[in-house]
């Protein structure tokens, strides 16, 4: 079997990595080796930064209703207790987003969440 070189695939695969450090700083940029170190540590914080990205929605959204909720005279808490025994399925999203843009909704749905718990 004729010996096959590598090097077109080689070099192919090292500009692919060299292209993805693009705007990394010093040698990272430039050389292969630390290019690719680079590269990997960059790539696995992209992957769990997308999974923290949802964590930090929640936590936004949930601050922003307890501030609404406070309002109308509910703790997070209780308010969240109430729209499940008034039987409101309404996601965290769209709680926030309503008392963000809409506090007349919001309040509605106070008003019906604080009645269940009463």
């Amino acid at each position: 079997m004729p010996r096959t070189k590598g090097g077109v695939v080689t070099r192919r695969r090292h500009k692919k990595i060299i292209r993805m450090a693009k705007g990394h700083r010093g040698n990272r940029h430039k050389t292969f080796k630390q290019a690719n170190e680079s590269v990997m540590h960059a790539l696995r914080y992209a992957w769990e930064h997308r999974r923290d990205r949802k964590g930090d929605f929640r936590r936004l959204w949930i601050q922003r209703i307890n501030a609404a909720a406070r309002l109308h005279g509910l703790s997070y808490s209780r308010f969240i207790s109430g729209l499940n025994k008034a039987g409101i399925e309404m996601d965290r999203k769209v709680l926030a987003d309503l008392a963000v843009r809409d506090a007349a909704a919001f309040g509605a749905v106070a008003e019906k969440a604080k009645a269940a718990t009463a």
